[in-house]
């Protein structure tokens, strides 16, 4: 597997986003544990999931314990894992997503976070969303505050503009290592947060790698640019989409979700495929000229 770096740590240049085993539509926790061990088995290490990923109000964490629950039950060695989950963005089991950016809140979040996970260290830890009601600084202060005193080993944030990535890097003195934001061929509204990371040297984690591509040979346009080159390389259109991503900066690490064995083994794959220039730059132009388009109410609370 081809690694990429978030901090000072090496990890797989595909991660697992593990929100779909969780939310409306999970599998089975048979079938969630089988995807997970599946994942670990094609060499992925680094795993993203979000204490808010669950359905109902009494299950907070749901994903968080799966994930750990599935690492404990796995034959190999999972030392070199570096599981990565957020804080601030709630469920309150009705359906809906809420914010609470307050610092004592995270503060408080990461710790119970550390406690489902089994670990005495998150070693990735988020801010997962703005929250209007509390100064920015304030609640990227909270994981300033869980750096030094040894709660998380990383801090990174999600869902940010490019000021709000200054702020954070500042507020952390230097010590900002991940923006995660929505970003595939068919939402390209944060090229500008990726291309500052790049600038930055700080790990860019797309939500969401693989949005619109499911379509690609029924809707045709750009979409269909993916789907002619999978066919021409004999792969899925998925793992065009992922290998194009990798390809735009050294930083940028997908974290696809998946909620069965078959789909993160063939993402991983993307890691093993070489397009041409001259392909990533067919891609680039026409998926460039495309808007960006809605995605689903899931989704878009990510």
């Amino acid at each position: 597997m081809q690694q990429r770096t978030i901090g000072d740590v090496e990890v797989s240049a595909i991660g697992l986003g593990g929100m779909p085993m969780s939310i409306e539509g999970r599998p089975d926790e048979e079938r969630s544990i089988a995807t997970i061990h599946a994942a670990l088995e094609e060499e992925v290490t680094f795993i993203d999931t979000a204490d808010a990923y669950h359905l109902h109000a009494d299950e907070v964490g749901h994903n968080e314990t799966l994930i750990a629950r599935a690492l404990r039950s796995w034959g190999g060695d999972t030392s070199d894992i570096i599981v990565a989950t957020k804080g601030g963005h709630l469920r309150p089991g009705d359906g809906s997503w809420t914010l609470n950016g307050r610092p004592e809140y995270l503060k408080e979040a990461a710790k119970a976070s550390a406690k489902r996970l089994g670990v005495e260290a998150i070693g990735l830890y988020q801010f997962h969303r703005p929250d209007p009601e509390v100064t920015y600084a304030d609640s990227v202060g909270a994981l300033a505050e869980l750096l030094d005193e040894g709660v998380i080993r990383m801090a990174g944030i999600s869902n940010a503009n490019p000021d709000q990535i200054h702020e954070a890097n500042e507020v952390l003195g230097g010590r900002l290592v991940s923006v995660q934001n929505q970003f595939s061929p068919r939402f390209l509204s944060s090229r500008p947060e990726l291309e500052l990371c790049n600038h930055l040297g700080i790990a860019f984690l797309p939500w969401s790698p693989l949005g619109g591509i499911a379509r690609a040979s029924e809707l045709g346009g750009e979409f269909g640019a993916f789907q002619s080159l999978a066919d021409k390389h004999g792969v899925s259109p998925h793992q065009v989409a992922l290998a194009w991503e990798l390809a735009l900066a050294p930083i940028v690490i997908p974290i696809p979700g998946a909620s069965r064995p078959e789909s993160i083994r063939d993402s991983v794959k993307a890691a093993h495929l070489e397009l041409t220039a001259d392909e990533i730059a067919e891609l680039s132009e026409v998926v460039g000229g495309g808007g960006v388009s809605e995605t689903d109410a899931s989704e878009s609370e990510r």
